[in-house]
């Protein structure tokens, strides 16, 4: 987000009509007639919102931006509260839109899968309505206390949908998710303060990207956001939150978990610690690979301890997500386009993942993996999704985790400005997560799918119409990047292009002090 990028204004408020149309459809919940059990009208009214929602992205993003340009577009600029520098500052570029469009897909298809909400319903899908409008809100804000407002804004509807609509342990889990994030919070708050006083005062992205603090000052600005951004990513050992609330959130809240709030945190470190602190960045790339390296090895291995079906997927995301810590380490144009893939690919996985995970929760009312077996007779379509599924997650050629994480693993090897000892040790290790997923997924399936039936499990029937087009819409993508990534990279790669070009200049300088670039 260099200041000498052009920003494109936008000529219609696409953005804000995007952020503010699920609010404002929130505050309607309260109007709508019913006592609150029966969930057909709250919901309609949140779907066809969010599809609304959703069709203003694609156009927005379709018709309205050019790929091709690497700086702001669609600028919306207005001062909102001048005493404290606040202002309504939308904009989108190759970071932002991806991640919109991805937020707005799987926030749309969680509500078509919260089909069997029988309490406080008008609650449960206006807080869904406020939590789309913040998600939004965190990818395209450019002014820091905006974002920061969207960052705290979001935490809110997810404790409340863990804490109410959870399992047994969720006022546990929803504890510990909202003192994670609110303490990993306060300093990603100082950090973004301290950079506005550092020279004019401004909470202005752009400007703030131009000032590209060193030293000893940016290194304690970098480690804030690292830390702050870390937790919601996650970084271990940050991670401990994720597990408990996948494991006592419902199906359609996990999706949402995985499939667009860790990306937020991969986003704000593309943001903030790369864009902002290039130079601080070029210091700190090595540790971020080793953390990268940390996190997908820990999260495999842990994914093989857990008994839970949710809480296995929810420590696969862990590793997976350390290729996102890989790829931005790679301070390169590949490293940096693998990071973004991986974060799209993912979500759309994710979210497949946990929606059938919830599918077959609805039917054998256990996520217990001993006391499940042989359901592949008995939900053959379901095992079908989840496998292919599975499969998507594992890396298979022509998914597209597959092209994201080999993505990456260029970016890391093709990088000469580390060592190749470095580069090798990177790679046998990450090899070693890669070899690590296949076995403990497919040994969920065989666990879950095959084997002895037991009889205890009630089946009412495999996956209706509607759940079949909710997976269908998730799959189909993750098919598509993966035989053709153009459709995806396309979005982003001018963007990702900048930002590598901003980190070479940077190095070029810096050259002869940082052993990482000698």
């Amino acid at each position: 987000m260099d200041a000498n990028l052009p920003a494109v204004a936008a000529s219609f408020p696409w953005l804000s009509l995007i952020v503010l149309l699920p609010t404002a459809a929130a505050l309607l919940m309260p109007l709508l007639p019913g006592d609150g059990t029966d969930p057909r009208l709250p919901r309609a009214l949140a779907f066809g919102v969010l599809l609304v929602d959703f069709a203003l992205m694609l156009v927005a993003f379709t018709r309205h931006f050019d790929p091709a340009e690497g700086g702001l577009q669609l600028v919306e600029r207005v001062s909102w509260v001048p005493a404290i520098g606040l202002e309504w500052s939308l904009a989108a570029d190759g970071l932002s839109a991806p991640l919109v469009v991805l937020s707005g897909l799987v926030t749309a298809l969680t509500v078509a899968s919260s089909w069997n909400i029988q309490r406080k319903t008008r609650l449960y899908f206006a807080l869904l309505l406020v939590q789309a409008s913040a998600q939004a809100l965190v990818f395209l804000s450019q002014d820091f206390l905006l974002f920061f407002l969207a960052w705290e804004l979001e935490l809110v509807p997810v404790y409340l949908l863990i804490a109410v609509w959870g399992g047994k342990q969720r006022q546990y889990a929803a504890t510990k998710f909202i003192l994670y994030t609110a303490t990993a919070s306060l300093l990603i708050l100082l950090s973004g303060l301290a950079l506005a006083l550092n020279g004019p005062f401004t909470f202005n992205l752009a400007e703030l990207a131009a000032r590209s603090p060193g030293g000893t000052f940016g290194l304690l600005c970098y480690l804030g956001f690292l830390v702050g951004f870390g937790v919601k990513l996650p970084i271990f050992p940050l991670h401990t939150w994720l597990p408990d609330a996948h494991g006592e959130a419902n199906a359609p809240v996990s999706m949402l978990l995985a499939g667009v709030l860790l990306k937020m945190g991969g986003y704000a470190l593309l943001r903030f610690n790369v864009q902002m602190l290039p130079e601080v960045h070029l210091r700190m790339a090595p540790a971020l690979i080793v953390l990268g390296i940390v996190n997908i090895v820990y999260g495999a291995l842990n994914a093989f301890a857990q008994d839970n079906v949710k809480r296995r997927i929810a420590c696969s995301s862990v590793s997976h997500m350390g290729f996102v810590l890989l790829g931005i380490g790679a301070i390169d144009a590949l490293g940096i386009s693998g990071a973004m893939l991986q974060m799209i690919s993912h979500g759309l996985i994710a979210a497949a993942m946990f929606f059938v995970t919830g599918v077959f929760y609805e039917r054998t009312e256990t996520l217990s993996i001993p006391n499940m077996g042989g359901l592949a007779k008995a939900l053959p379509i379901t095992f079908a999704f989840f496998l292919a599924s599975s499969l998507a997650s594992l890396a298979l050629p022509g998914m597209s985790g597959f092209v994201s994480e080999i993505t990456v693993f260029l970016g890391v090897t093709a990088n000469d400005g580390f060592t190749v000892g470095f580069r090798v040790i990177t790679i046998v290790l990450a090899a070693i997560g890669l070899v690590l997923t296949p076995m403990y997924l497919l040994s969920l399936c065989r666990r879950v799918f095959f084997g002895p039936r037991i009889p205890a499990l009630a089946i009412t029937g495999d996956m209706k119409p509607r759940e079949l087009v909710i997976g269908l819409t998730l799959l189909v993508p993750t098919l598509a990047i993966g035989f053709w990534p153009r459709l995806a990279i396309d979005f982003y790669e001018a963007t990702t292009n900048a930002i590598s070009s901003e980190l070479a200049s940077t190095a070029l300088v810096a050259l002869g002090r940082f052993p990482a670039l000698g």
